[in-house]
């Protein structure tokens, strides 16, 4: 009655309600679940295109395995940094390594963006019959959720998005929505200071290296690395 389907990664039979359909072939649910949680048009994706990406996903358990957090942000879902690799992720949970987090350079950040949204739960009174009314005008119990947003250039997705909040908030002027804001402000201020490092020192890596006389033993050279005098040794003051 059905025809069985062979995943296209790993070769494996696929049980009844285990495909997922691809552009041009079938992926298993336990390949399917190696790809990035922010990767989202597997639908459109080839079977070559998915390769590589869990092949890029099987190389980014290494750089979690090097990730050192020196410092950490938000509270349910963490964004964590690098500071020293120049990298970032964003995980939920205690065990992060083990969920294989996305891990990705400071100089992918392409923006932030913050957003407010409002759910409406119409209220309803109860006549004597136990018969549900709305109100007129009708009445709503109207909770807020803060989402931010950071677009990143990656070959697999382009945005990762996340509640920001932990527990429902209820009143735009609550303690609870100032310190969303407050969080997410602090994420947006900290991914934009450290982009701007890297691309600051990525420009001035690629200047054009000038030739300079050494105070020191008169020689001409390009300072190293570290500003010395490939002959002597000695600082040149760059």
């Amino acid at each position: 009655m059905f025809e069985k389907k062979t995943c296209a990664i790993c070769g494996g039979e696929i049980g009844l309600l285990g495909n997922r359909k691809l552009e041009d072939g079938n992926l298993c649910k336990e390949c399917a679940s190696k790809l990035s949680p922010f990767f989202s048009e597997r639908r459109h994706s080839t079977v070559a295109e998915i390769s590589d990406q869990l092949a890029w996903r099987e190389a980014n358990k290494e750089r979690v395995a090097q990730f050192n957090v020196t410092r950490t942000l938000g509270n349910d879902t963490k964004v964590l940094l690098d500071e020293d690799a120049h990298r970032f992720l964003v995980t939920k949970g205690g065990r992060w390594r083990d969920a294989n987090p996305d891990v990705l350079d400071f100089s992918q950040v392409t923006g932030c963006d913050t957003e407010i949204r409002e759910s409406r739960t119409e209220l309803h009174w109860r006549d004597d019959d136990g018969n549900e009314h709305s109100y007129e005008p009708p009445r709503y119990d109207v909770d807020y959720d803060m989402y931010l947003t950071i677009h990143v250039n990656t070959p697999y997705f382009d945005e990762i998005t996340f509640k920001i909040n932990d527990c429902r908030i209820e009143e735009r002027t609550s303690v609870e929505f100032r310190e969303a804001e407050r969080q997410a402000g602090e994420i947006r201020e900290a991914l934009a200071t450290v982009r701007q490092e890297t691309r600051d020192a990525a420009a001035e890596a690629a200047k054009p290296k000038v030739a300079q006389t050494c105070p020191f033993c008169g020689a001409t050279t390009i300072p190293d690395a570290n500003g010395r005098c490939e002959y002597c040794g000695g600082a040149m003051g760059v």
